[in-house]
């Protein structure tokens, strides 16, 4: 793949995130992808930050998009090559204060199969 083709599938995660459509998001991700969040670790500390297969992160984004009906995420940079692309983003819910997040996407054969996390 090219980096536009990363690019692509990054634009197509945001607005399936933004619009909360768990089966949009899902569908970018490979079946065995993985999964790896801070916030995994706490909310959900059984699974050390990482959830593997579509449904656990069904799962997961399910919880998050039912208990925060407001969560938006702004881009603010994304660099892709060959098969990663790297995302920043401001995450904001109402009544929350934003949270700069950076997140990594590792694809393969036009689906994630990583995604992992980073913010304070």
């Amino acid at each position: 793949m090219n980096s536009q083709e990363i690019m692509s599938i990054a634009y197509k995660w945001f607005e399936a995130f933004n619009n909360h459509n768990l089966e949009q998001l899902l569908s970018l991700y490979d079946d065995n992808s993985q999964h790896f969040s801070p916030k995994l670790k706490i909310r959900k500390p059984e699974t050390n930050g990482l959830v593997i297969g579509k449904e656990a992160m069904r799962d997961w984004w399910k919880d998050s998009f039912d208990r925060l009906p407001s969560l938006n995420y702004k881009v603010t940079s994304l660099t892709a090559n060959s098969d990663r692309v790297f995302m920043e983003y401001v995450r904001s819910v109402d009544n929350e204060e934003d949270i700069l997040v950076a997140e990594v996407l590792e694809v393969r054969d036009n689906k994630i199969v990583l995604s992992r996390v980073y913010h304070a």
